[in-house]
């Protein structure tokens, strides 16, 4: 289905509209797809990419660092931390070299959801698997352009 059908409008003032208003339709549809793929394990897409920034890298980090490395920086990251904390998935402990930093790290109970969560990447993969390996291609470059990455100059 056309999105101009799906939205029931009729006319774009130019394809630039079009494209955002397709891209702001499809984060929609994309969150509903990965919120049902989250919910059996009680967790967010949020608290999800803090569990694997913390275990990808082997050791504590700051909520600033953490928030850095997270793919939706507009989240409060120390609120999404606590959630965590709650379930048990992570702890927080006083930096050890500065008193002003909590050093946040993931738990055996944390690293456990995530091997079973592991387990079902071909489900997250099976969300966009209507389209080719070259068109996921195409629009990875497609998406890092509009964001103004270039493989060669990024601009930030």
């Amino acid at each position: 289905m056309e999105i101009g059908s799906e939205l029931h409008q009729r006319k774009f003032r130019n394809e630039y509209h079009k494209v955002t208003v397709n891209l702001v339709f499809t984060y929609g549809w994309l969150a509903g797809k990965l919120k049902a793929f989250f919910d059996p394990y009680g967790l967010t897409h949020q608290q999800f990419n803090i569990l694997r920034i913390l275990r990808g890298n082997k050791g504590p980090l700051s909520t600033m660092k953490i928030r850095d490395r997270m793919i939706d920086r507009m989240s409060d990251t120390t609120r999404v931390v606590e959630r965590l904390i709650t379930k048990g998935l992570v702890v927080k402990n006083v930096n050890r070299k500065d008193k002003r930093v909590v050093d946040v790290s993931i738990t055996e109970k944390g690293l456990a959801l995530l091997a079973e969560i592991d387990l079902r990447q071909n489900d997250l993969d099976n969300i966009v698997a209507t389209i080719t390996p070259q068109q996921a291609k195409n629009m990875n470059y497609i998406l890092d352009k509009l964001r103004g990455w270039d493989d060669n100059n990024p601009v930030l």
